[in-house]
């Protein structure tokens, strides 16, 4: 698939945000809520990244506080991000009813309208669920929601839904054509000069649209119908999601489950007016191509904006950092230039110019606005992988 610069800057902007929501986590779990240094760096394995933990985490002063206590780092949230926790907490609140949608959709999708606990888990952050949300929705919810474990094992146990709601069968291909007062139907988010791509867009477009919500069963393995059910299913569920993506290989762990294809990557790669497929870090993801005018969502879910803000504080830290790091390289080099007119006096060589010393110039230039995006761009670059 042909890369997309836009979708491609809006993963690695995601990238960043998402480690250091996960170190969040992290120390939120720690006693007290902090994190010896030695016990970060032994998670940062965990998190796919290399290198020293201290040196990451101090590129993000508005986010980490770091200090040394008994000859040894230790590292906590600041004020700031702990005001930010807070709030986050607040929206998970007031989104609870949004949740249990979410979750009773992903059970009535599924073939006999039960789930894996450990599968969910994995998604759970995609699709926005506080890590409690077991015992935060479901005893709640007694009417709709079933915790049964037949293995009596952790690993085992199932959600079960136990009440169909004819209301949320209803995908987002279906509301959107009955707001249009149209016939639900995919949209194609190409440039009109992929010809081609088009006419198998409006060829795959002409067969009738088969809800994710009924049943798979009766449709031929391999047909025309049963790719339109799959393309509907793996809709639905990016449209579920906060960020409108989902790892294929973790979607791939529901193939029996939402009875999906082995080859589901293939699959989704004959589609690009629909899905956008990316291997960024080593990881393939599809993207709802509709969801997204250039780098960014088109409609935010109230815990994204919320998270936005946690990015925001991210850019602050690490442009306060950058900007610390050039005074200290510009102060080094003003040493360094002083060394080499006194020794320049001591030996009698001709004195540098003030036009050979522009540092000064430099210095302006950190209140410039192209030298700030530059500061910014740091941000989504790979260098620390």
């Amino acid at each position: 698939m042909k890369k997309d610069p836009e979708l491609e800057s809006a993963l690695s902007r995601n990238h960043r945000w998402i480690v250091n929501n996960q170190i969040k986590n992290i120390i939120l779990r720690c006693p007290n809520q902090v994190a010896p240094m030695k016990y970060l760096q032994k998670k940062f394995k965990t998190l796919d990244l290399q290198g020293n933990a201290l040196n990451w985490l101090k590129k993000y002063p508005c986010c980490f506080e770091v200090y040394l206590e008994n000859d040894e780092y230790h590292c906590r949230l600041t004020k700031q991000m702990m005001h930010l926790v807070e709030e986050e907490e607040s929206v998970k609140d007031m989104q609870e009813p949004v949740f249990v949608q979410k979750l009773a959709k992903l059970l009535m999708m599924s073939m006999d309208q039960r789930l894996n606990v450990v599968k969910i888990n994995e998604l759970k952050h995609s699709f926005g669920f506080p890590d409690d949300y077991v015992i935060r929705i479901l005893p709640k919810y007694p009417d709709m929601f079933r915790l049964v474990n037949n293995g009596w094992r952790k690993s085992s146990m199932e959600i079960e839904l136990l009440a169909w709601s004819p209301d949320l069968a209803v995908s987002a291909v279906e509301a959107s054509a009955q707001k249009q007062g149209l016939e639900p139907c995919f949209s194609c988010s190409l440039p009109p000069t992929w010809v081609k791509s088009w006419q198998r867009f409006q060829e795959f477009n002409a067969i009738p649209y088969i809800s994710p919500y009924s049943s798979p069963r009766g449709l031929e393995e391999g047909s025309k119908e049963m790719e339109k059910r799959t393309v509907g299913i793996v809709h639905e569920l990016l449209s579920l999601t906060l960020w409108k993506k989902l790892s294929i290989v973790k979607l791939g762990h529901f193939k029996r489950e939402f009875a999906l294809p082995e080859k589901l990557n293939v699959l989704l790669l004959k589609h690009p007016g629909i899905f956008y497929v990316s291997n960024k870090y080593q990881i393939y993801t599809v993207l709802l191509r509709e969801s997204y005018h250039g780098a960014e969502l088109v409609d935010k879910d109230p815990l994204v904006i919320a998270k936005d803000k946690f990015g925001e504080l991210m850019q602050d830290g690490l442009h306060e950092y950058n900007q610390r790091r050039r005074l200290i390289n510009l102060e080094k080099k003003r040493k360094g230039v002083n060394f080499v007119r006194s020794h320049s006096r001591k030996n009698g060589s001709p004195e540098m110019s003030d036009q050979d010393d522009d540092s000064g110039d430099r210095l302006g230039g950190l209140f410039d606005p192209e030298e700030r995006k530059r500061f910014y761009k740091v941000l989504f670059e790979d260098e620390d992988r």
